[in-house]
């Protein structure tokens, strides 16, 4: 991490794993704009551990999100929101992050965010996507628009993946959150569409968490050519698999966001629960051409065949 003497800066950004990714050219921002300054993030715990690992951070403080009983939590977040901040960046922008900008940060703290406080008040961001709305409250604060280099995601030991050496391989993410079942598209689909990638000369790979496991052994039971990944492999692992892969498809969730951003041609599917003017994955290059999505008002609706011609349209994807 850098180390700094000037001015303390904090950035509040909570989660999930697609938030913190779409925050990558956003804090980059922060840290150019702020070369001397002591710059500090505040997050979830699941992500106290990834923001460490990134280089535009002095420190890493971490908010549980207590509720109103768990009074030592609350105790210990009041500290540090209560500590001599020169300026506070509000990247989560939530009902709960603008309580602690309207009523907690002390007197004269500079704020940039949704606040009745804010010395830098955010314009209206509708229909802008989350990663743009993020390098617009750094720009707000007078950083330079920077484009996150994220190699340090894939610069350490990598899993190798048996059939990143024999052709094509298209990566699958057939998980979502367990509370967001609406976005996930049905294993029978993800099942055929291995079978139609496999056709077209892929090797077909699956990835994802051991929350996923159950979507992996359906795919798996119908279409066993496929090579299973899921929950083998370390955040740093599995970005460098989605980095080597000539095409990733899944659902809206994190690993589709962060394959995007690595440069991966990538498409997500989405259903009425997801906006693309705010959701859509980027890619480098300030949004790059990399990227593409499939969207019905239910996400069962999209057929195997709609993604295989989809991808048609799909820029970089391999031939």
């Amino acid at each position: 991490m850098p180390m700094t003497t000037g001015r303390k800066i904090l950035v509040i950004k909570h989660g999930a794993l697609g938030d913190i990714v779409q925050a990558l050219d956003g804090f980059a921002s922060l840290r150019a704009g702020h070369k001397d300054d002591h710059l500090a993030v505040l997050t979830s715990p699941g992500f106290a551990g990834l923001l460490s690992m990134m280089p535009y951070f002095d420190e890493v403080l971490v908010d549980h999100r207590a509720g109103p009983l768990q009074l030592a939590r609350n105790v210990q977040l009041w500290r540090v929101l209560r500590r001599n901040w020169d300026r506070v960046y509000d990247f989560q922008s939530s009902r709960r992050t603008r309580r602690y900008l309207d009523h907690v940060l002390r007197d004269g703290t500079d704020i940039i965010g949704q606040s009745r406080r804010a010395s830098h008040p955010l314009p209206d961001m509708t229909g802008m996507n989350n990663r743009d709305r993020m390098l617009e409250t750094a720009r707000l604060g007078g950083c330079p628009m920077v484009e996150a280099d994220p190699s340090w995601l894939t610069g350490g030991k990598t899993a190798e993946n048996p059939d990143s050496k024999a052709g094509k391989t298209a990566v699958l993410v057939p998980g979502c959150s367990p509370v967001k079942p609406e976005k996930r598209w049905p294993e029978q689909h993800y099942a055929s569409l291995a079978r139609l990638l496999h056709d077209a000369g892929y090797r077909v790979t699956l990835v994802g968490t051991d929350v996923d496991r159950a979507a992996g052994d359906a795919i798996m039971a119908a279409f066993p050519d496929a090579h299973d990944r899921i929950g083998k492999t370390s955040l740093m692992e599995l970005a460098g698999e989605l980095s080597r892969a000539s095409l990733v498809i899944g659902n809206d969730t994190g690993p589709v966001f962060l394959a995007a951003r690595l440069g991966a041609p990538t498409l997500m599917l989405m259903s009425r629960h997801t906006d693309p003017a705010m959701s859509a994955p980027t890619g480098p290059s300030f949004g790059g051409l990399s990227c593409g999505w499939l969207k019905q008002e239910n996400i069962a609706d999209i057929r195997p065949g709609d993604v295989m011609a989809a991808l048609d349209d799909l820029p970089d994807a391999a031939d």
